[in-house]
């Protein structure tokens, strides 16, 4: 008898020994999983943001919020990981992703060809307009009228390639905020960014205007190339928020308006 309690106690303690060591992630229904994400720090979901593009990731104090860190947030809880948020330049975080610096990106990119040359994407968690932005009272209502202007835009971001089709002369700033803030003084005739920036900074007393849509466009998240297991864990957590919801309200929480909506036409 007591040889048998002795070897069941022993059995106890290898069970509760490989239960506290255990850090693998966890499935959408809190059950232990065997999948390998690969991750930077073991138990962490690492994401970058640029935390310089409000309201989708911005920063308060010593934290980085918005949309961009929510659903990060959001994700990380569903696999059962810890989020871990870091502030980078937005130029270098495809590069980063692609190099292992960090595990995802989920910094508001536009799915590109170019891009995906790099990095693989989710499904869209976004959609955005790019639009062009310029000082009231300018008198550029069309896109022939930004023939050989100068145009700013931020540097890394898509809006280079649409500039490049009226100008040569394009400054290109650490951010879409700055850019825009550089036009209200009078710096530039245009700038390209999205619809949602653009009115965030008039709603915060910015003096810009409207002038027209060049089109939608499809956001992602960003994953190393050989992390497909983590693509697909993401993708299954996206369509759970928005099938539940979830997404749309947090869009509704930080964006004021739901821009999880598929759109009828993007750009390609």
């Amino acid at each position: 008898m007591k040889k048998l309690l002795g070897i069941l106690m022993l059995g106890l303690l290898f069970t509760l020994v490989a239960c506290a060591g255990d850090d693998t992630a966890t499935d959408l229904n809190g059950d232990s999983t065997d999948e390998d994400f690969h991750l930077v720090e073991s138990g962490k979901l690492t994401f970058a943001a640029s935390g310089e593009f409000k309201p989708f990731s911005y920063m308060e104090g010593t934290d980085m919020v918005g949309y961009d860190i929510a659903v990060g947030e959001a994700i990380a809880e569903k696999l059962g990981l810890e989020p871990n948020p870091k502030k980078a330049v937005f130029s270098g975080i495809v590069t980063g992703v692609s190099e292992g610096r960090y595990d995802i990106a989920v910094a508001s990119h536009t799915i590109t060809e170019e891009r995906l040359e790099q990095v693989d994407f989710t499904e869209p968690y976004y959609y955005s307009g790019p639009v062009v932005w310029v000082q009231p009272g300018s008198d550029i209502e069309t896109e022939a009228d930004l023939e050989g202007l100068k145009i700013a835009v931020a540097r890394g971001t898509t809006y280079i390639a649409m500039a490049e089709e009226y100008t040569d002369d394009i400054p290109q700033l650490d951010s879409d905020v700055v850019a825009l803030q550089s036009l209200a003084n009078g710096n530039y005739d245009a700038v390209i960014t999205d619809d949602v920036t653009g009115n965030a900074a008039i709603d915060n007393g910015l003096e810009i205007e409207e002038a027209f849509y060049l089109g939608v466009s499809e956001q992602g998240i960003a994953v190393r190339k050989d992390n497909p297991e983590l693509t697909q864990a993401i993708n299954a957590a996206l369509e759970e928020m928005k099938a539940s919801g979830e997404l749309e309200a947090l869009a509704q929480e930080w964006i004021g308006v739901d821009i999880t909506v598929e759109p009828e036409d993007t750009i390609e």
